[in-house]
């Protein structure tokens, strides 16, 4: 059943867009490091060209993608529809994090909504492109995105945010180098 493609065709960008949610996946070189996997959402994700794509990296706890993106670059993203019929697609590529004083920062952040939390851009080229049945998925209703990573980002303030950059994504779990500019 399932399918591999050369690109993200016109049927696999409808099906991008259409999901409120999606999963990012990265793993250091070391054998003992700890694997990363995180659920994304807030109209995040952009497709770039038929095969490469980009998210917007908000402000967290962890750094961990960033943190994986510069040691290795190893990226897998997936899409599950969690409403009708159902279907995964999962994105394999090469990423690189960039950050805000980038020279390709501008012109990526225009793809996304502004966020005062953004804290880089995880751009990634993608080497397989495949769909799954995603039978195993339930189903589940959208109700809204959550409001809470703007209220904290509001709050805190853009020094405020980041300071809390500086102590908390300077490493990842694994001791690897985090965001370069705090």
């Amino acid at each position: 059943m399932g399918k591999v493609f050369e690109v993200i065709d016109e049927r696999n960008a409808e099906f991008i867009r259409n999901q409120r949610m999606f999963f990012v996946a990265s793993a250091p070189l070391s054998g003992d490091g700890f694997v990363n996997l995180s659920p994304k959402g807030l109209e995040s994700f952009a497709i770039l060209d038929p095969t490469t794509v980009a998210y917007l990296d908000l402000t967290g706890s962890g750094i961990e993608t960033v943190a994986h993106m510069r040691e290795n670059g190893r990226i897998t993203f997936l899409f599950c529809a969690f409403e009708g019929p159902p279907r995964l697609l999962r994105l394999y590529g090469r990423g690189e994090a960039i950050e805000p004083g980038d020279p390709e920062w501008d012109a990526l952040v225009s793809h996304f909504p502004a966020y005062s939390s953004a804290r880089s851009i995880i751009r990634a080229r993608l080497d397989r492109i495949a769909d799954s049945c995603g039978y195993g998925v339930p189903l589940y209703s959208f109700e809204g995105e959550r409001s809470q990573l703007h209220e904290w980002a509001e709050r805190k303030g853009e020094a405020g945010i980041r300071e809390y950059k500086a102590d908390n994504n300077a490493t990842s779990l694994d001791g690897l180098a985090g965001l370069r500019r705090p």
